[in-house]
């Protein structure tokens, strides 16, 4: 039988093989499992067929506990069910797993095996979640690749049925679940065969019905509970057998060979690895090379990990084995060993082997790369006559010393072409390298993998290509370390980043930028020119972004830049190339755009292969000289770890850099975006100081505050630089000052929002100019707007943007995506209280972009205040709030108690009755506060005296406040947020509304309104919009508001302003155009398409104030004007979510259209209702 062979990455390999056996999928995303939960919603609503001819039932649920508990309602039922989590995921979901496990169902739940936060979030791989349910019941599978998820995620459905037993299918988060490999997707007709149909048959008809009834999930007493649990070790003893049968079936289908637990190495090894999942891959080679050294050593890859067979284990242990060393892909604090580490022990202990030497070991946690030479410092470590336990690999502990010393080994592979490519995130370079990856491996009929590594940015941040390619299996699951091709896809990264550090002697380096010859004299760091020529370097250069300009793609360099790949590296022949990538581009855009881009990226595929400009690399460059690089006006913390973790050399931090700045419990300084300095953008604004109305209308609007009003006196303005340009500024309380609008253009991302909100663009009040004609501006910058000397706290006031733009914005410079809506408005709110607040963060993008390290955006005054931050869970938020509240509450209620002693003790009566008069006014806290500490300080100290200074933090009021996205807020989080309303406390919640859950991929959560196309509402959504704000109203004591920055920011400002004075609970919904929603004018529109939203009635603006009841008012206020709803169908069409719905389904998209319409049109009603209008 002919193979069939695709090109996959792991996720879409398991949603591939689940696909054939699932009935009922309940799903919720988390990364980096969503893509297998998406797949199935897409080919579901494509009609792709599963092996029982129907298409599966795809549910979306509010949450992973949703998930797992719907999964245990459809199993019982009768129907195969099927989930796909990782991480806190699937630790919310362990209740239910318990049961599924119990009453023996056949579920079976993927896992994209993922870091479980604790002193900080990763949303990388590792095994401490799937660890923490092995005690479930489910059995557990292990997969090493992409092929092994193909072929044992099918051996997992099989064995469910066939052993009615519950299985887990696990692979590495990331390593697997997002590396691409051209694998081999078995056939539905063949799986079909292997189904055993008498126990399917079985499991329905003892599927819970009331044409044969029965009861489940009684409560027992103590007398039966322990024989039951016991009965169970049949059923137990029987499903390794099971397992194996259903291997050897899929061993039969394919040629390959799957055991239990495979043997791998020397027949006689004295020394034996024992490791699950992807590591094996790179043991199996690093055992290639040691054996071929002389060595005799071996591997066992687990594949069945629950239950254990202790049998089959030690069968594939070799006779001559004398000492084994256990991987364990997590970190069990406290106890003696890690889990397999304490498995192969007993096992071999009851299996009579107990001569062995047993030693474990931790690698790997939250994605850490894992390489041969690590994997030969184990193999090191067991030929010690006394080897080290309880080591690590990959770091270096120079705390308690656990770490083992890489060997100085790096493997080569015959036949093989490695390639490593630097992008910027958004640029398309990773889209691009999957097609190249998928071109090489189907029409070039190679073997191919890819992987991608990114930093903590949103769009704009680093994004790494690992790839590689030939004529055999590739088994390498580690970062390419010697590369035949490099690329550097952004000019900006030479000084940031050592980008010739893995390139091969001989290899081809390709630079994208405008610099001529003479100019990269210049423009390279010394190390890189050492290393293009004493690596005897092939240098090429080519302007895509120029090209990309003159050909009518913007900024997208992709296709230019993959041309260019293909070229320089000959993989395949280069005529094969071009017609596979013109092929693409007609697949691709002919359908979204027409010919027209088709004819654009076509272009582009020629540019990439004749712009490329060959480099003759001069012999000076041998022995250039580095400039040494002064970091003595840097914080040591940024010198010791901000600085290595943004050049990418955090790998090689020790741990006692870590003890000495005190990060253990992940503690983390503010303001640390301050020295990112990234420098990305193509363009950035320039202000034109005679046209500007000096609105602060673009200060107010700008994603990332860098672009900032200044002002100064003519005294100060005397010792600024000629290129500091200012005007009088305007306006009677500023008679006295010099007006500027200063741009910070290395930390500007270029995307143009300041531009489009301008009153004045038109007459060219702010323009986009090339980056390079600004960047001396940043000087002014750092001195005038940096310095809090020149901040003019008397032209700061909350009731206009124009005045409160004025103000430090304690959040700064963040990672957010160019463009983002998001940030604008936390920018805002750390205007009005940044020195004061708590700021609990749902996980999402503003926990992405809020606390993603190295950057911490939030920042400090000069006395040392601002905004203290935490991410807790996604779901759990607006409770983590509420302890905040709590906290401060109790300490106050203390303090109160002490003063009030004070006061009876006569002492500092006058500052202590002006504090409890106003200490919970927010505009008067500080003051009062101020005053009472400084007369505390001046009399005669005694315990009530000294408890209040010693906890004179507590006593200002503070803002407490839950930031988070729609999919916390209208799903997951939900019930938290309305028992915390609910509880009539001074708790202020800011929902950021993308009506997508954005930082997974853009899955629909009940924000998401009918007709948009999302993930898991590939069709389109069916339902409409939940009324988030309607429902908060009901209690009748929540100030709620809805606001759009783009159509009014002093509605906006004014909405945050009186949430924030309300002494009870507040809730305010922003709307937040996004990424994911495909905006066709692009992100630097987000301002103005909350505009169109607005004016045709798609998002609508109020403020309910209870307050205004007690007076006798009507506490809503509408404050959108009647929408022109003939403008809706336009607007929707301008974004790709609704406009993919007509490409795709086009039979559908009028009638949902409609639907749209008329649910906006009704809401509107309701709300002018509501408002007495």
């Amino acid at each position: 039988m002919k193979k069939n062979y695709v090109v996959m990455d792991g996720n879409t390999a398991a949603a591939y093989a689940s696909y054939a056996f699932t009935e009922v999928a309940a799903i919720f995303p988390i990364t980096p499992s969503s893509v297998m939960a998406e797949k199935v919603d897409e080919w579901a609503a494509k009609g792709k067929k599963n092996i029982f001819g129907n298409t599966v039932d795809v549910i979306q649920m509010q949450s992973e506990a949703g998930a797992a508990g719907t999964c245990h309602g459809s199993l019982q039922a009768g129907a195969l069910t099927t989930t796909y989590t990782a991480s806190q995921g699937l630790l919310l979901m362990i209740p239910p797993m318990f049961k599924i496990g119990g009453e023996f169902l056949p579920g079976v739940f993927h896992i994209a095996a993922r870091t479980v936060s604790a002193h900080a979030l990763s949303i990388f791989g590792d095994h401490s979640d799937v660890m923490a349910c092995r005690s479930t019941g489910f059995g557990m599978i292990m997969s090493s690749s992409p092929q092994e998820v193909m072929d044992l995620g099918a051996v997992s459905h099989l064995a469910a049925i066939g052993g009615r037993y519950a299985f887990m299918h696990v692979f590495d988060g990331f390593r697997t679940s997002h590396e691409m490999q051209r694998i081999e997707a078995l056939d539905y007709d063949e799986l079909k065969k292997l189904v055993d149909y008498d126990q399917l048959n079985a499991f329905r008809k003892n599927a819970l019905n009331p044409e044969h009834p029965y009861e489940r999930g009684t409560t027992v007493n103590p007398d039966i509970f322990f024989q039951c649990k016991e009965g169970a070790n049949e059923k137990i003893a029987s499903i390794p057998g099971v397992v194996q049968h259903y291997m050897d079936e899929i061993n039969k289908l394919t040629g390959r060979d799957y055991k239990l637990f495979n043997y791998y190495g020397a027949p006689d090894a004295e020394e034996v690895v024992v490791v699950m999942c992807s590591a094996a891959e790179t043991v199996r080679d690093t055992v290639d090379y040691l054996n071929a050294q002389g060595k005799k050593v071996g591997m066992v890859q687990v594949h069945l990990y629950r239950p254990f067979s202790v049998q089959h284990f030690t069968e594939a242990i070799p006779a001559t084995c004398k000492k084994v060393a256990v991987l364990d892909r997590t970190k069990e604090s406290g106890s003696i060993g890690e889990p397999l580490y304490l498995d192969v022990q007993s096992a071999l202990i009851q299996a009579g082997r107990g001569d062995i030497v047993v030693v474990g070991g931790r690698y790997g946690l939250a994605s850490k790369d894992t390489t041969p030479a690590q994997i030969a410092a184990v193999y090191t470590n067991l030929e010690q006559a006394q080897p080290k336990n309880n080591f690590t690999i990959g770091i270096v502990d120079d705390v308690t010393n656990t770490s083992l010393t890489d060997e100085p080994i790096k493997l080569s592979y015959e036949g093989q072409t490695a390639a490593k490519i630097w992008g910027l995130g958004g640029d398309g370079t990773v889209g691009a390298n999957k097609n190249a990856i998928t071109i090489i491996g189907l029409t070039a009929d190679k073997y191919a993998q890819a992987y991608f590594s990114y930093d903590s940015m949103k769009t704009g941040g680093l994004t790494q290509s690992h790839l590689r390619f030939g004529d055999q299996p590739i088994h390498a699951t580690y970062l390419v370390d010697s590369a035949d091709f490099v690329g550097c896809h952004a000019p900006t990264y030479v000084h940031k980043y050592d980008t010739t550090a893995e390139l091969k002697d001989g290899g081809v380096y390709l630079l994208n930028c405008p610099w001529t010859a003479e100019e990269l004299e210049t423009q390279l760091p010394a190390k890189m020119k050492r290393d293009l020529y004493n690596k005897h370097a092939q240098f090429y250069t080519i302007d895509a972004t120029k090209l990309a300009g003159e050909i009518g793609l913007g900024e997208r360099v992709n296709t230019i830049l993959q041309a260019a790949f293909f070229e320089l590296t000959k993989v395949i022949p280069i005529d094969m190339a071009v017609e596979a990538m013109k092929k693409g581009n007609y697949d691709s855009y002919f359908k979204k755009g027409g010919q027209e881009i088709v004819d654009k990226n076509n272009k582009a595929v020629d540019a990439g292969i004749e712009g490329l400009v060959k480099v003759e690399v001069p012999a000076s460059w041998a022995d250039a000289v580095d400039t040494p690089k002064d970091l003595s006006h840097l914080p040591e913390f940024v010198r010791d770890i901000v600085e290595p973790m943004n050049g990418q050399q955090g790998d090689f931090l020790p741990v006692s850099i870590f003890k000495k700045h005190n990060c253990f419990d992940g503690t983390w300084p503010l303001g640390t975006t301050e020295y990112s300095k990234r420098g990305v953008a193509i363009k950035v604004p320039r202000w034109n100081a005679e046209v500007c109305a000096q609105c602060n209308s673009c200060s107010m609007a700008c994603p990332h505050a860098a672009i900032r009003p200044v002002l100064l006196t003519d005294e100060e303005l005397a010792g600024a630089p000629e290129s500091f340009v200012t005007v009088k500024a305007k306006g009677a309380k500023l008679a006295d000052y010099n007006f500027r609008l200063q741009v910070s253009p290395y930390d500007c991302l270029g995307c143009g929002v300041c531009v489009s909100v301008c009153p004045l663009k038109d007459k060219g009040a702010l323009t986009m100019v090339p980056m390079e004609e600004e960047a001396a501006q940043q000087d002014n910058f750092n001195r005038f707007v940096m310095d809090e000397q020149y901040l003019k706290k008397e032209a700061v006031s909350d009731k206009t943007v124009k005045e409160l733009q004025f103000a430090k914005p304690y959040f700064q410079f963040s990672p957010a995506c160019a463009g983002c809506a998001e940030t604008t408005y936390i920018k805002t709110v750390t205007q009005l209280f940044g020195s004061r607040m708590y700021v609990a963060n749902a996980s999402g993008c503003s926990s992405a972009y809020g606390g993603s390290l190295p950057t911490t955006p939030y920042c400090t005054d000069n006395r040392g205040f601002g905004p203290c931050w935490e991410q807790s869970l996604f779901e759990d938020n607006a409770e983590f709030a509420y302890g905040f509240f709590h906290a401060q509450d109790v300490i106050q209620q203390e303090l109160r108690i002490h003063l009030n002693a004070l006061k009876e003790q006569n002492v500092a009566v006058e500052a202590i009755d002006e504090y409890l008069a106003h200490y919970s006014e927010g505009d008067k806290s500080r003051e009062v506060t101020d005053a009472l500490i400084a007369a505390l300080e001046q009399v005669p100290a005694n315990e009530d005296v000294a408890f209040v200074l010693q906890n004179k933090e507590y006593l200002a009021k503070k803002s407490v406040w839950a930031f988070g996205g729609d999919g916390w807020a209208y799903d997951i989080g939900f019930g938290g947020i309305d028992h915390v309303i609910a509880q009539n406390r001074d708790v202020n919640i800011l929902v950021m509304d993308t009506e997508v859950y954005s930082n997974t991929g853009g899955q629909s959560s009940k924000a998401t309104p009918t007709a948009a196309v999302a993930k898991f509402a590939a069709g389109g959504k069916q339902v409409k919009k939940k009324d988030l704000g309607a429902i908060a109203m009901t209690y009748g004591y929540v100030y709620v508001a809805q606001v759009a920055m783009g159509y009014n920011q002093a509605q906006t400002l004014r909405a945050l302003r009186e949430a924030e004075a309300y002494p009870g609970p507040s809730i305010v919904i922003a709307y937040c155009p996004c990424l994911e929603h495909g905006i066709k004018a692009g992100m630097g529109a987000t301002q103005l398409e909350m505009k169109k939203a607005v004016e045709c009635g798609y998002w609508h603006l109020y403020r309910y104030d209870p307050r205004l009841a007690a007076e006798g008012k009507n506490p809503f206020q509408l404050d959108s004007p009647e929408p022109d709803s003939d403008k809706m169908v336009e607007y929707l069409r301008g974004e790709n979510r609704y406009n993919r719905l007509q490409i795709n389904f086009p039979e559908r998209a009028e009638a949902l259209y409609e639907k749209t319409i008329r649910e906006a049109k009704e809401r509107y009603a309701k709300y002018a209702k509501m408002a007495g209008k």
